[in-house]
């Protein structure tokens, strides 16, 4: 009986099976520390915990996005070890802060499968929430993943393409209860932009950019845990070269995109993203945002901006797509969340 685990194929999920991810892990000081050494990350709720509590939070958690890394971690040797690539994500929602101390576990269900017209691999869909030691889900999101099959002959499941929403409502926030914005610091925080001060349409060019380098992205996907072979194995893809973490893009422009939206502080909601272009070691990433949507809320101080964020590699600002439709060759990332700031 073989005893290593050469990860899923295509031929290998069933919808509505669900996965238990092993290998809980318990964050850190440190991990948060290390987060702020890989990415220029600067907002002050998660740098701060004198600053969080100010906001009502009892200390400075996890970036989200960095909580976002660890549950995404843990479920890459059952869903991606084997994959293409990842195609997209849906219906994200940070449900509640990762402190310092907690541990956090992944599951997965299989909601949707579809093989492509070659034979040669299919899409997988799957719902992942990621728990902490209380039970309680931190974060859920949809993404799905082209894998490959591991018999091209072998016969094709029926079609599930799942029903998602095509963007969350403000309404579907999940606002931490004790969040409280009205005696927001602005000095403190580094801008004096709140909420009121953007509009639907307006477009902001975060200026800065950040050169990726191979020892920082080995690291980060270490510490994540993420085992997708196309990051770590030169030999895994034809070309020969390692391929960037999609989230350490992610991560990247989101930290940049604090010069111009520094009080963007919380991201609460994932509509949708695409990985549009690959990034490797040298790429310099640079960052622009959109302002899709805004929404008040209940909580005390609280609205809600619902953000595209994009990640170019030498592209101009606000250049998106080509005439053909298509992405452009320089854009690696076309990310749409909600994120939360002070009225």
């Amino acid at each position: 009986m073989a005893k290593t685990n050469p990860g899923r194929f295509f031929e290998d999920y069933t919808v509505g099976e669900t996965i238990y991810h092993a290998v809980p892990r318990t964050v850190s000081g440190g991990e948060r520390a290390l987060y702020h050494a890989f990415y220029p990350a600067r907002h002050a709720l998660y740098s701060s915990d004198e600053f969080a509590r100010s906001c009502g939070l009892p200390s400075a958690p996890l970036d989200d996005i960095e909580a976002f890394h660890v549950v995404f971690g843990k479920t890459v040797p059952d869903i991606s070890l084997n994959a293409l690539a990842n195609l997209g994500y849906a219906e994200g929602r940070w449900l509640k802060p990762v402190y310092a101390g907690d541990t956090i576990h992944s599951t997965s269900e299989v909601i949707g499968l579809k093989q492509n017209s070659s034979g040669k691999s299919g899409v997988v869909w799957v719902r992942t929430r990621g728990m902490n030691q209380c039970s309680e889900v931190v974060l859920d999101y949809v993404r799905w993943a082209m894998v490959r099959k591991r018999d091209p002959e072998s016969p094709a499941p029926e079609v599930v393409i799942p029903e998602l929403k095509p963007a969350l409502e403000a309404a579907d926030l999940v606002i931490p209860d004790e969040l409280d914005f009205t005696n927001y610091d602005f000095t403190l925080a580094g801008e004096p932009h709140r909420w009121g001060d953007y509009r639907v349409g307006e477009q902001i060019d975060h200026v800065d950019g950040v050169t990726v380098e191979e020892a920082e992205h080995m690291m980060a996907t270490r510490l994540w845990q993420n085992t997708a072979k196309v990051h770590f194995d030169v030999g895994a893809r034809p070309d020969g070269r390692r391929l960037i973490y999609g989230g350490h893009v992610i991560s990247m422009a989101r930290a940049l995109s604090f010069n111009g939206l520094a009080n963007a502080q919380i991201v609460a909601g994932l509509n949708g993203g695409a990985h549009a272009n690959p990034c490797y070691a040298g790429d310099t990433i640079k960052a622009w945002s959109e302002v899709l949507d805004k929404a008040e809320t209940s909580a005390p101080g609280v609205g809600a901006l619902r953000l595209r964020l994009v990640a170019t590699k030498g592209g101009e600002a606000f250049a998106l797509r080509g005439t053909d439709g298509k992405y452009l060759p320089e854009v690696m990332l076309d990310l749409d969340y909600w994120v939360l700031m002070p009225v």
